[in-house]
């Protein structure tokens, strides 16, 4: 049995070696084999020279180097295709995880379970972490009811999955979805997000609301389907409303009069033209940019036990 890790790096200069020395102590428990790779995401810290340390000491680590910062989502999938392993873990270099539940995904792999799953049920962050991620992912549960309550990182995943999984060619990709789309057995481990001891987030609000936009529209018609059913509704209130009038001005002999309801409703309606625009703007844009193949990530070097570039 052969267990790979696959975990992301972004300016984590100050846990990479701890979140090293944890995971080494926990696959002696395991009496496993095992392999590293870390993906260097354009960090501009002390970052790839620790992780150039760690494949200098041990020969089981891979570390890949992108040329920028292409963002945590590609850094993934770059590792997912890298591995070796019968099962992957991914997982944050932040500590902010447990590791010793990948005891307990390793179990519940081994029961016949493709998938595992630990989700978060709670979080020791601050207050305005805490609720743009409640946010977050309750209308993420409404585009995909299979997604569990606070969203999840740490994920174990099979061969079998993981293949099919590497098959997906898509730029703007929700990760987590992707893996609930795949439809493979999965379960579900609820824990509680560790406080962040080393270092800062670099989970900024600009990256939240773009991971949000494309876990709405990659997983879900819902936007497009609300658009059609505004428009719906605000036809059948027109068309009501002009009924109304006709009637009042030929029976009742009343002209139509006020300025304020009609700016009021050219101003609702000129906004939601323009809510729309922006929707269907999202999905054409994110048309082009799939029309172009520019790839996801550009690696600029690469570490491993049987081949180095630079």
């Amino acid at each position: 049995m052969k267990i790979s890790f696959v975990i992301p790096v972004f300016r984590n200069e100050g846990s990479i070696i701890p979140t090293y020395e944890v995971l080494c102590s926990l696959l002696t428990k395991l009496s496993a084999d095992y392999e590293f790779v870390f993906v260097n995401d354009g960090s501009d810290d002390g970052s790839m020279a620790q992780l150039l340390s760690l494949h200098e000491n041990d020969t089981k680590v891979k570390v890949l180097s992108f040329s920028r910062n292409f963002g945590q989502v590609a850094a993934v999938i770059a590792g997912l295709k890298e591995v070796t392993g019968d099962a992957v873990v991914v997982m944050s270099a932040d500590l902010q995880e447990p590791i010793a539940l990948i005891e307990d995904m390793v179990a519940k792999w081994q029961a016949g379970n493709d998938i595992v799953i630990c989700h978060r049920i709670d979080r020791e962050d601050g207050f305005i972490a805490n609720n743009t991620s409640r946010i977050f992912y309750k209308m993420m549960q409404y585009a995909n009811p299979t997604m569990p309550k606070g969203g999840f990182d740490f994920v174990l995943i099979g061969r079998k999955p993981l293949e099919a999984l590497n098959q997906l060619d898509e730029r703007n990709r929700f990760f987590q979805g992707d893996i609930l789309w795949l439809g493979f057995s999965t379960v579900f481990i609820p824990y509680s997000r560790l406080k962040r001891t080393i270092g800062k987030s670099q989970w900024t609000l600009s990256k939240k609301l773009k991971y949000f936009i494309d876990g709405l529209l990659n997983t879900s018609y819902i936007p497009i389907r609300l658009i059609s059913l505004l428009g719906m509704c605000f036809s059948v209130i027109g068309f009501l409303y002009a009924l109304v009038i006709v009637y009042n001005r030929i029976i009742n002999n009343t002209p139509f009069v006020g300025w304020a309801p009609i700016m009021i409703t050219l101003l609702i309606i000129g906004g939601l033209i323009m809510l729309m625009l922006g929707i269907i703007g999202e999905y054409v844009w994110r048309t082009y940019d799939e029309t172009r193949k520019r790839p996801l990530y550009i690696i600029k070097d690469k570490f491993s036990k049987n081949e180095e570039s630079h």
